[in-house]
């Protein structure tokens, strides 16, 4: 499942997965106990696919710094857990991610990458690749 189908919802623990949506809004199912929630169209909700991380020179999406997670702990969850110390979260970010912008980028928002990569990998979610961008690429280049 790709991460265009993976919401962040406001207010709620976790990642969800889209099941369907609704007039007023969509049905999303609970990835750490498998619940479901209907959830409004005014609630403040995130697709991981349009997610990014702000380094020093562009930002860079979500699928690629947990791809980077991935090859770095071999598909295995993180070494460093989310509640771990400030410090020690920003030791593992900046070996992930070198450039990453530490004036925009908090300890908090590293909490809910590590904690996000984690429950996709318990989930058996790991294909981070872009299949989508790499072949509309693909398809520019010929033409």
């Amino acid at each position: 499942m790709a991460l265009d189908k993976i919401l962040s919802i406001g207010g709620k623990p976790g990642l969800f997965k889209l099941l369907t949506q609704t007039r007023t809004g969509f049905v999303g199912e609970s990835l750490l106990d498998g619940k479901r929630v209907t959830v409004g169209m005014r609630s403040n909700v995130s697709v991981l696919s349009e997610i990014a991380i702000y380094t020093l020179e562009e930002e860079v999406p979500l699928r690629e710094v947990f791809q980077k997670i991935k090859d770095k702990e071999d598909g295995k969850k993180t070494s460093v857990g989310h509640k771990a110390e400030k410090i020690e979260l920003e030791e593992y970010f900046f070996e992930i991610l070198p450039d990453y912008d530490e004036d925009r980028v908090y300890a908090s928002d590293i909490k809910k990458v590590i904690q996000w990569y984690n429950i996709l990998i318990e989930n058996k979610l790991d294909d981070f690749s872009n299949t989508e961008d790499e072949s509309s690429v693909e398809s520019n280049e010929e033409e």
